[in-house]
């Protein structure tokens, strides 16, 4: 079990809940607008915000790019109302996870961030990762990215008792897995696709009702270490290797204290020890409901999770238009 931290004082836990409601709330006046960055862009200064009223000293280890490349909650950005004086604590978030999701008012854009004791969230770089993650309940290392889709799904067939075209894999629809979903299908699986969120994706293997068993594929690497900051909360496994395109992001991966480019990584060493993860829904999905607007008030939809407990609190939010900050 994982021991309970002194720093993350419980109160901190519901205070996640009002950061990730305020920049779900922020970004939910931009669904269906077509605008993207203008939605990421109210969910960042939102999330900014409430993370500046908090009594603690944060540092962004997953943010919105490097400082040089993004105004706002850029990693290394200290946030919080005690620099100094109060308890250091790393910060992964992704403000709008799902750009593109909000502004065409698809499902399963969430507002997700994770905090942890300093030096616990692994920083992750702004490249792809490949991923491959299941829900509990299976036997140790039972999936591994050295091996193919198929072996992989064998496995986790076998460790459910089903032949394989019983197994429903969650892929991100991107021209760059093709040949994974004609592999999976290839096998009889099903193939659930989403267009963005791969945060939500992660975490549906956990939950029984979403009937999905596996998730797949690569996607962006600060998501990942956001997912396993959740996967540590519920249980699960997950597997993360760093994807490069060229020499310039084999760089940044150096800068950011990443010295072996080739390895894979674990769920314990992209986010250890005790760990907060929370996330309000924009819009509606799989694990969230969004945000709903009735004459001057507006309901959110949250969850928070605890590591050191395996506490998963639901959280449902009822706010005046007129009196948000509060």
């Amino acid at each position: 079990m994982t021991t309970a931290s002194q720093v993350l004082d419980r109160v901190l836990v519901l205070e996640m809940v009002r950061v990730t409601e305020a920049a779900a709330i922020g970004a939910s006046h931009l669904i269906g607008r077509g605008d993207e960055k203008a939605a990421d862009a109210a969910a960042v200064e939102a999330m900014r915000a409430a993370l500046n009223e908090l009594y603690m000293d944060g540092t962004v280890v997953i943010g919105e790019g490097e400082r040089d490349e993004a105004p706002m909650l850029y990693i290394g950005e200290k946030v919080g109302a005690a620099p100094g004086k109060g308890p250091k604590i790393d910060i992964a978030l992704d403000p709008l996870e799902g750009t593109t999701i909000t502004a065409k008012a698809g499902p399963n854009a969430l507002a997700v961030l994770a905090i942890s004791e300093e030096g616990n969230l692994l920083n992750a770089p702004d490249v792809y990762m490949d991923k491959i993650a299941v829900g509990p309940g299976y036997p140790a290392n039972v999936i591994d990215l050295d091996k193919s889709p198929t072996e992989n799904v064998k496995a986790v067939a076998a460790a459910k008792g089903v032949e394989p075209h019983e197994v429903i894999a969650c892929v991100l629809d991107r021209p760059r897995h093709e040949a994974l979903i004609a592999e999976l299908r290839g096998l009889g699986c099903g193939v659930v696709l989403i267009g963005d969120g791969d945060v939500a994706g992660v975490i549906a293997t956990t939950n029984p009702d979403t009937t999905i068993d596996i998730y797949m594929g690569s996607g962006g690497a600060p998501e990942g270490v956001l997912a396993c900051a959740a996967l540590r909360c519920v249980g699960g496994q997950f597997k993360g290797r760093l994807l490069f395109r060229n020499d310039d992001e084999r760089a940044r991966a150096r800068k950011w204290g990443i010295e072996d480019l080739d390895k894979q990584y674990d769920l314990a060493e992209l986010a250890k020890g005790d760990c907060i993860f929370a996330a309000t829904g924009v819009t509606s999905g799989s694990l969230l409901d969004g945000v709903k607007r009735r004459g001057d008030k507006l309901t959110t939809n949250s969850v928070v999770m605890r590591a050191s407990s395996g506490t998963v609190r639901w959280v449902k939010g009822e706010h005046r238009v007129g009196h948000l900050a509060d």
